[in-house]
């Protein structure tokens, strides 16, 4: 038993919340580039490196469901509602802040 449940189960849970992340991702992919523009998204890319935390959440179930929802929201409540603009908040999720 993992976690409470059965091996099986576990698995069920982990590949149900990788398929809601590919669904989330790529819904929230289309938007951004609706709203920034493909060809502008390219151009303006950073080289940030994802954290090793993000990479092993693959493990967890739904925990990269919640980390795409986790940067919806950031994009909502800190971008949006201050009158930043999508291309802002996309070079804060591509560009080292050091």
């Amino acid at each position: 038993m993992i976690a409470g449940m059965n091996e099986q189960d576990f698995i069920a849970y982990i590949i149900f919340g990788l398929l809601l992340n590919f669904i989330f991702s790529i819904v929230f992919g289309i938007y951004l580039s609706k709203n920034i523009g493909i060809q502008e998204m390219m151009q303006s890319k950073g080289d940030k490196q994802q954290s090793i935390l993000v990479s092993l959440s693959l493990f967890i179930p739904f925990a990269k469901m919640l980390i795409t929802l986790y940067r919806v929201t950031i994009l909502q409540i800190y971008f949006l509602n201050k009158g930043y603009s999508h291309k802002e908040f996309w070079i804060y999720l591509t560009h080292s802040h050091n």
